[in-house]
């Protein structure tokens, strides 16, 4: 091989190690670094405020057709889940706060959502596609990701949830 190819080969190969610095995708098992959530309906908050206790994040976008689709099991697992046992929020991917607002009263959200319009949040866990559910430890450490639309508030669902949580 020469010497030039087999330079780019290793540099190549290399490249994932250097793109998982302290800016990128925070892996199954890793602690979310700190970041400001930007609020929606609510006030901002640091993520660090929900560490102590288990976290759902969804990850979602006012476009996007599944995100919109499994919202609002999102929202009845949350009532349902009265005791606190987790907490449940939604991150906006959308470029302007307007439309995920705007998105956010047809469905009369009550759970906490943020909008991640520098995508801080959207690179860290991971959102290549969406919608992105990701079941944080009460430590921070992302216990696992979930891509695509489910029903939330299913017993099939519940049970994931409950055995990723170590939870009854």
């Amino acid at each position: 091989m020469r010497p030039g190819i087999a330079l780019l080969v290793l540099l190549m190969l290399a490249a994932p190690a250097w793109s998982a610095d302290s800016r990128g995708e925070v892996a199954i098992g890793a602690a979310l670094r700190e970041a400001t959530l930007v609020g929606l309906n609510g006030p901002s908050r640091a993520l660090a405020s929900y560490r102590g206790k288990p976290l759902i994040i969804n990850v979602w976008a006012s476009w996007c057709a599944p995100c919109r689709q499994e919202m609002q099991s999102l929202e009845r697992l949350a009532w349902r889940e009265q005791s606190g046992k987790f907490a449940i929020i939604g991150i906006s991917t959308d470029d302007s706060p307007d439309n995920a607002r705007s998105f956010m009263s047809t469905t009369r959200a009550t759970i906490s959502h943020f909008i991640d319009t520098g995508l801080t949040m959207e690179t860290m866990l991971g959102a290549t596609r969406l919608p992105l559910t990701v079941l944080i430890g009460p430590d921070g450490r992302v216990l696992r990701k979930i891509y695509g639309a489910r029903d939330w508030d299913s017993e099939e669902s519940r049970r994931l949830i409950a055995a990723t949580f170590g939870a009854d």
